[in-house]
Parts: structure tokens; C-alpha cells; sequence
């Protein structure tokens, strides 16, 4: 599988709204959280074509990337994944971009993760340290060695 990065246009917001809302769904109804209005108006506020990148799945648009590098630490804003091509290593690859970018720029990258959510286990098993556990998030952060 070729996996690479796209660029976010503003046209783009309905197709990103809509793999969002299929990624989050299952854990957001288990919560008893899903809103289709909230998360409009959640993702509306939360999106910047600047800091997101489409992943591409042999030329399939299969998954969104955010990051804000503009502080420090980095933060991953947003990491979702298609159902249809979860656990083929998509979110790996792109996570593993991320802290290969972060380390060699000596940045630590932090980001929230759902409670309940698989993403939780996902990120752990790729180095991040639980900072906070929040009502309904859980926020981690990731170090470069040193």
C-alpha cells in the first residue's frame, strides 16, 4: 500500500466533516455523545486547511492529520482514520511521521484522546505518557530521546 499526504482546501470541509463524524461515531454513541450538530459546529471551530493534511491510501483520501506546530509542544489536533481502512497501518505511518518531524526538530507533540476510545490504547503503544485524565478526555504527550 502507497500511503502520502494531500493537501486540505477549504472545499474540503464536508468530505473531512463526514469522515470525522464516521470515525468518532462509535465511541461518541457509546458515550451516548453523538451529536451530528455538535460535531459540525465542534469540527467547524477546529478546522484549519493550513495545519491538516488529507492520508492518501493508493490515491484514496482514507484519513485527516492535524497538527499545529506553531508552539511548542507540537499538538496533533486531529488523527482519524477511515473505518474501512483502520488497522492496516495508516494511522501508524502517519503518527510515525509526526514524531519523526518532531524529533528532529526537538519538539514533544501532545494530544487528547476520547475516553473509552481504541485511540487511547493506539497512541500509548506509540510511546505517549498519560499527562491528565480529564471527564471526557485523556491527554498525552510524547518526548523525543534525547
Amino acid at each position: 500500500m502507497s500511503l502520502a499526504f494531500a493537501a486540505v482546501k477549504a472545499e474540503d470541509f464536508e468530505a473531512l466533516l463526514a469522515l470525522r463524524m464516521a470515525a468518532m461515531r462509535p465511541s461518541l454513541e457509546a458515550m451516548g455523545r453523538f451529536d451530528p450538530a455538535r460535531a459540525r459546529e465542534r469540527f467547524a471551530g477546529q478546522f484549519h486547511p493550513a495545519a491538516m493534511r488529507w492520508i492518501e491510501a493508493d490515491g484514496e483520501r482514507v484519513g485527516l492529520l492535524t497538527v499545529h506546530r506553531e508552539h511548542d509542544p507540537w499538538h496533533v489536533q486531529h488523527l482519524y482514520i477511515a473505518p474501512g481502512h483502520q488497522g492496516r497501518g495508516v494511522g501508524r505511518w502517519a503518527l510515525d511521521s509526526v514524531q519523526r518531524e518532531a524529533a528532529a526538530a526537538g519538539m514533544a507533540v501532545e494530544l487528547e484522546a476520547l475516553q473509552g476510545s481504541d485511540a487511547n490504547r493506539f497512541y500509548q503503544r506509540h510511546g505517549f505518557q498519560v499527562l491528565a485524565v480529564q471527564e471526557l478526555d485523556t491527554r498525552y504527550r510524547w518526548e523525543p530521546a534525547r
